[in-house]
């Protein structure tokens, strides 16, 4: 599976950006997805994530009430949309998608199978 993720770019804190991702595979709805995110210097940490079949969604306390992760398996996309965005949020996101991600992997980067090239997102202060 291959991940395409788009939307990235520079904004003023407290602006708004929405991420795209387009997995090349058309059986999208058979996998979990998520977004992680990796600063300079620091590791990959995890932002959103949601099951295969929808409903409940995961966020990071630090992106929790700003960010929404949803998906479209009409259109085999999934979507980050951020608003409020502080300077901390600056990194490189990355898209993920998982075959066999669970509750106890849904959090971790052991959850997901395939990754995207990433897109970087600058939040200015």
């Amino acid at each position: 599976v291959q991940l395409q993720a788009s939307g990235g770019g520079l904004v003023q804190a407290g602006g708004s950006l929405k991420l795209s991702c387009a997995p090349s595979e058309r059986s999208f709805s058979r996998y979990s997805m998520a977004w992680f995110r990796q600063a300079p210097g620091e590791e990959r940490e995890f932002v959103a994530g949601l099951f295969r079949t929808g409903g409940h969604t995961y966020y990071a306390d630090s992106v929790k009430g700003r960010f929404t992760i949803t998906r479209d398996n009409a259109k085999n996309a999934v979507y980050l949309q951020m608003n409020s965005l502080k300077p901390e949020d600056t990194a490189v996101y990355y898209c993920a998608a998982g075959s066999r991600t669970i509750l106890s992997t849904v959090r971790s980067t052991r959850g997901y199978d395939y990754w995207g090239q990433g897109t970087l997102v600058t939040v200015s202060s």
